[in-house]
């Protein structure tokens, strides 16, 4: 075993350790994650919320026990398979060992840690943007078709993942349309590809198209909810700290594209971070949506910078580079992470979080979505275990977030369902409800007591969650017992309208 592959394993073993220790224990999993372990129950070509590929992730982690170690296991893998993703470009590129070295600090060191930290299709969403991207720079170095079906097949499982590898396409096709690269576009084994990529996502699309395409209404719903409150400057300033320790070498990477002799064949990718980056700022897109572009462009940087500072007083920066990117991990170490209790960040104050309400608050939104969810399961468990025939008893949540926790921590067999996100088509109609656990979000303004207990002969509430941290400060659980009305029928009615909603 050579002395790189010695390297690279240790860059590969460091990164696993940091997704795992930089979580403090008082925090549960975040409210997504819970509803991806979910669809592990109700495999299908597609959701309303998300393609189908973290899906057959959330498979196989059940199969592994569903543990929090394999939930966690899986966004450190797909980080560190970007990482050796960008290694294996720098190789390509005959970057020396220095560069290898520096392109694996920039990706390690870098919110790509926060990222991979959850159980989301974003992680996998970056390896499949770099993957792709590496691709393309061997397809345009060798011109092998073989790199043309690869392409497709990656693109394919990115599309499956999450839609949001569109923007890469969408930003990169007039740049090669603008550079010499476009005679791609003469070369007959392109539409093959292309043929075979819509094969691989032609269930997913007729899934769609079954379903009243919910994607539409999702985007829908996300414009009016919380892409209204994206601010494109706070959009261009994240893009700058994405990759904060990596600022110059992706700014190398810009000018070499465009200077660097042994890189003019990639002259376009330059033309297509710029076009990319123009479409999401048109749409207000979320700032983390972008970040699949970078681990590319670190690449590119890497290579350019290991060889013009070889020699003479150049090669005395070669230690500044290297010390940048962890540099600035000591205040991401300190900011970016949940590494400490919420009561201590909140008292440090350190900084303040936009949440999606557009509203500032003390604690990340991200934080404060991994607090609450073991109490919450924990009292719904005691109060069901109240029924004596708890087949009989729905529990049903204002929120994915509610049910998805109480069905992951449940002792008692819960299947919580909600009329939110893909719990709409998770009910099971089967069985005939007499009972209903209500779980609620706290609303001072709330008549869910006033105006359900006529239809029961005895209502309480059972619980309210009293972590002040969390999201879900003051979730409340509500008992109805002993229905004077048919639940099942009010059930059906209210899926059918928030289906047609959906429609």
């Amino acid at each position: 075993m050579n002395k790189k592959t010695l390297i690279l394993i240790g860059f590969i073993i460091l990164k696993f350790v940091l997704q795992y220790v930089l979580i403090s224990p008082e925090y549960d999993l975040q409210r997504d994650e819970y509803l991806h372990l979910d669809q592990a129950h109700h495999l299908a070509w597609g959701y309303l919320s998300v393609p189908p590929v973290t899906s057959w992730f959330s498979y196989i982690i059940l199969l592994l026990g569903n543990s929090v170690f394999w939930v966690k296991f899986f966004p450190a893998l797909f980080g560190a398979l970007t990482l050796l993703v960008v290694w294996k470009t720098i190789e390509f590129l005959k970057g020396n060992l220095y560069a290898l070295v520096l392109g694996a600090l920039c990706i390690l060191f870098s919110s790509l840690l926060r990222i991979n930290m959850l159980y989301q299709p974003n992680s996998f969403d970056v390896l499949c943007w770099t993957l792709f991207y590496y691709i393309l720079i061997q397809y345009v170095a060798t011109e092998k078709q073989k790199w043309l079906y690869i392409g497709a097949v990656v693109f394919a499982f990115g599309f499956l993942n999450k839609y949001n590898i569109l923007f890469l396409l969408i930003g990169l096709l007039p740049a090669i349309i603008l550079s010499k690269q476009r005679k791609i576009f003469a070369e007959k084994k392109l539409y093959f590809a292309l043929i075979l990529g819509l094969l691989l996502i032609l269930p997913n699309l007729l899934w769609q198209y079954n379903n009243h395409f919910p994607i539409v209404h999702h985007m829908k719903e996300l414009a009016e909810t919380q892409l209204v409150n994206v601010d494109r400057a706070d959009f261009a300033k994240e893009q700058i700290l994405f990759f904060v320790g990596a600022f110059f070498v992706i700014l190398s990477s810009f000018y070499a594209l465009l200077f660097y002799k042994p890189f003019e064949k990639y002259k376009f990718f330059f033309a297509s971070i710029i076009f990319t980056l123009i479409v999401f700022l048109y749409f207000k897109a979320k700032a983390y949506y972008a970040i699949g572009l970078y681990p590319i462009y670190i690449a590119f940087g890497s290579v350019f910078l290991a060889d013009v500072l070889q020699n003479g007083w150049k090669r005395f920066l070669k230690p500044v580079f290297i010390a940048l990117p962890l540099l600035f991990f000591i205040p991401m170490y300190y900011l970016a992470f949940p590494n400490k209790s919420p009561e201590k960040i909140v008292a440090e104050k350190l900084e303040t979080h936009r949440w999606e309400d557009g509203k500032e608050h003390n604690l990340s939104q991200d934080f404060a979505d991994m607090l609450g969810w073991k109490e919450l399961a924990r009292k719904t468990d005691s109060v069901y275990a109240l029924f004596p025939k708890t087949e009989n008893t729905l529990v049903l949540c204002d929120n994915y977030g509610q049910a998805g926790a109480i069905n992951y921590y449940t002792k008692k067999g819960i299947k919580a369902v909600s009329f939110n996100a893909d719990y709409v088509n998770w009910f099971n109609l089967n069985l005939y409800y007499t009972n209903l656990i209500r779980v609620k979000e706290f609303d001072k303004d709330s008549k869910e007591f006033v105006e359900t207990s006529p239809y029961f002969d005895i209502s309480l509430i059972g619980g309210k969650i009293t972590n002040k941290y969390a999201r879900e400060y003051r979730t409340t659980i509500f008992i109805f017992k002993n229905a004077k009305i048919n639940i099942n029928k009010r059930l059906e009615q209210e899926i059918k309208e928030e289906k047609n909603y959906v429609k």
